[in-house]
């Protein structure tokens, strides 16, 4: 029983261990079904296609943190490549074209922010709405068409590879996961997000102000999902107004799945990325062994159902239901 004991008293293991277990478990299965799963060539294939999803996930982390969602991700993103796209097409240097396409990051999850914090619209709505608006501005923007990406900076982000090893991809998401886990575990901004998630009207009381509280971490969203569009487009050399379309659901279920509530209050950046590594491996898996791709939409409905499941009995366990 004292491995038992060390396993509660070990607060990375009992934080974490479940959703490595299951990582693990996928992982053998996988590499029993494929010959071709454990190789290091799909394995850092895997780790560069996770780290889109990944980096969404870790700005939806934040928005799950404190009770609420964001379903304009996927949307986001998609318009921030094609602004990425156009801001090339225009004459900006790459370095420049990426800071454009930040800002207007920045300014989707800032109208997300300020329309449910100051309007008091429940973010679900807010963002069911904006998911169209900024699908649809991207649409119009190009009429539909796809915008070709052949700056060599830009083309590099998403397909180099460091000492020809290691993608770009990954270690942009290392550095983003480790500042993320920081500015959520280690700051003030933190420490307010996880309060206003577990109770909002307490939070109110001692002197938080929520409204700008979530209208800064949709800010956040709004950038992780340009981060995430920025590297999409580079891995397709082009910005394509129907790209990341259910992304925003592969996020939700990556963050629930690595630990973070639905309700709020709680989540680590950390368990976010297992669980995006868990939905990586899990579509590159029935990717080798040939699974049709309606099946693996069944499978990932699963794996959502399962998520929110599992969310639902962890809170129904702390509350003693």
């Amino acid at each position: 029983m004292k491995w038992k004991q060390a396993f509660q008293d070990n607060k990375a293991l009992k934080t974490y261990g479940g959703v490595l277990a299951a990582l693990l478990a996928l992982v053998i299965l996988f590499s029993f079904l494929s010959p071709h799963f454990l190789n290091t060539n799909n394995i850092f294939t895997v780790l560069s296609q996770v780290s889109i999803i990944a980096i969404m996930a870790f700005g939806m982390t934040f928005v799950l943190m404190i009770g609420e969602i964001d379903l304009s991700v996927g949307s986001i993103a998609a318009l921030s490549g094609l602004v990425l796209g156009l801001s090339l097409t225009w004459g900006l240097s790459g370095p420049l074209a990426i800071l454009v396409t930040l800002i207007v990051g920045a300014l989707a999850g800032l109208a997300n922010g300020l329309i449910s914090a100051r309007l008091r619209i429940p973010t679900f709505i807010v963002t069911v709405a904006t998911m169209g608006i900024f699908r649809g501005i991207g649409y119009a923007t190009t009429d539909a068409k796809p915008v070709g990406v052949d700056d060599s900076f830009i083309i590099l982000l998403g397909n180099k590879k460091l000492f020809d090893i290691i993608p770009v991809p990954v270690i942009i998401v290392a550095v983003l996961l480790v500042f993320s886990h920081i500015l959520l575990s280690k700051t003030k901004f933190g420490r307010r997000a996880k309060m206003v998630g577990g109770n909002k009207t307490a939070a109110e009381y001692v002197g938080i102000n929520t409204k700008s509280l979530q209208t800064k971490i949709f800010i956040i969203s709004g950038v992780a999902a340009a981060i995430s569009g920025i590297l999409l487009t580079s891995r397709l050399y082009s910005a394509q107004p129907n790209t990341a379309s259910g992304y925003e659901l592969d996020a939700i279920a990556a963050a629930v799945l690595g630990g973070t509530s639905l309700s709020g209050g709680y989540g680590t950046v950390f368990g976010t990325f297992i669980g995006a590594l868990i939905m990586g491996v899990i579509n590159n898996g029935m990717n080798l062994i040939g699974l049709p791709y309606f099946y693996q939409q069944i499978v990932k409905g699963i794996i959502i159902i399962v998520a929110v499941y599992i969310d639902v009995r962890n809170k129904g366990r702390i509350l003693g239901k």
